[in-house]
C-alpha cells in the first residue's frame, strides 16, 4: 500500500495538469474569436454612407481651417479618418468572410 500513494499523487497531478492545459486552450480560442461572431450578431455596414459622411467631414474641416479653427478642423479630419478606416474594415471583412455553400 505504501507504493500506491505516490502513484495516486502522480496520477492526480497529471490529471490536474491536463485539465488546466485543456481549459487554457479553450479559453484561448474563445478570446480570439471575433466579437460579433461570438455574440451571434450580424454587423451591417453602409460603406457608401460612411464615405459620404467622411467627405462631408473633410469639407467641414477645410472650411474650419480657412476660418482659423485649427483644433476643430483637426478633430473633424480625425473623425473622417476614423470613418474611412471603419468602412475599409467592413470591406475587408466582406472579402475575407467565409461564403455559404451553394445550394
Amino acid at each position: 500500500m505504501t507504493n500506491a500513494t505516490p502513484l495516486r499523487r502522480r496520477t492526480l497531478s497529471a490529471l490536474a495538469a491536463t485539465m488546466l492545459l485543456a481549459g487554457g486552450l479553450l479559453l484561448g480560442q474563445t478570446a480570439t474569436a471575433p466579437a460579433a461572431q461570438a455574440a451571434g450578431k450580424t454587423v451591417t455596414c453602409n460603406v457608401e454612407r460612411m464615405h459620404k459622411e467622411a467627405a462631408e467631414l473633410r469639407s467641414k474641416a477645410a472650411k474650419l481651417q480657412r476660418l482659423g479653427a485649427t483644433a476643430e478642423a483637426r478633430k473633424a479630419r480625425a473623425q473622417a479618418d476614423a470613418l474611412d478606416r471603419k468602412a475599409q474594415a467592413c470591406i475587408d471583412a466582406d472579402d475575407t468572410a467565409p461564403k455559404p455553400f451553394p445550394r
